[in-house]
């Protein structure tokens, strides 16, 4: 609540005229600050797979692993097998999921050095787990360490910067590159025929 979207706003808006645009139709869209750990498994949980069934596997990982139906701690999830996860459903996420939490518990994988790092080395710290890649570590980034620079790039964000802007890369919007994503991402969404008109 204490972050000034105002003026992040305003000087995003001075980037690119699309951007402009992109800010003013979704004005309210802010930055969830979620649990680091937490955002993580569940970006991790989130890999080709559809909202359903992400929740359902999110909900079995809180009733049966967490404390009072709670998320899970690192410290929890660390000592047990791929086996153990079975009865969530999550297939091959589970040994993802295990890999996060013991290299997470273990310390290998340092929260408070992924919050003060340079970009580009925060990534790399959480793409040492096994299963995070570029996009998974760029949404846990962004919404769970609230780093406001992390641009996640998808199949859709790749085409609406090929589309609206071309020759722009992610690091031209500057310290809050991820508050121009989700501008872009929601704009986009909402807006096919501009990738029509594109394609004819």
């Amino acid at each position: 609540l204490d972050t000034a979207y105002g003026g992040i706003k305003g000087q995003l808006s001075a980037l690119h005229p699309v951007l402009k645009e992109a800010c003013a139709f979704a004005p309210g869209i802010r930055i969830l600050r979620q649990d680091p750990w937490e955002a993580l498994c569940s970006f991790i949980i989130s890999q080709n797979n559809n909202i359903p069934r992400i929740k359902g596997i999110i909900s079995r990982l809180c009733s049966g692993f967490g404390t009072d139906g709670r998320f899970p701690s690192p410290e929890l999830l660390a000592p047990l097998e791929t086996e153990d996860l079975a009865p969530l459903g999550s297939g091959f996420r589970a040994k993802y999921i295990l890999s996060a939490a013991r290299m997470v518990s273990s310390g290998e994988v340092d929260f408070s050095a992924v919050s003060s790092l340079p970009l580009d080395e925060a990534r790399e710290m959480l793409m040492k787990i096994k299963g995070v890649g570029k996009k998974v570590a760029d949404c846990a980034l962004l919404y769970g360490f609230h780093r406001l620079d992390a641009f996640p790039m998808d199949v859709w964000m790749r085409r609406a910067m090929d589309v609206l802007f071309p020759g722009v890369m992610p690091e031209d919007f500057g310290e809050y590159a991820g508050v121009a994503q989700q501008y872009i991402f929601h704009y986009s969404r909402c807006h096919p025929a501009l990738f029509k008109e594109k394609a004819g």
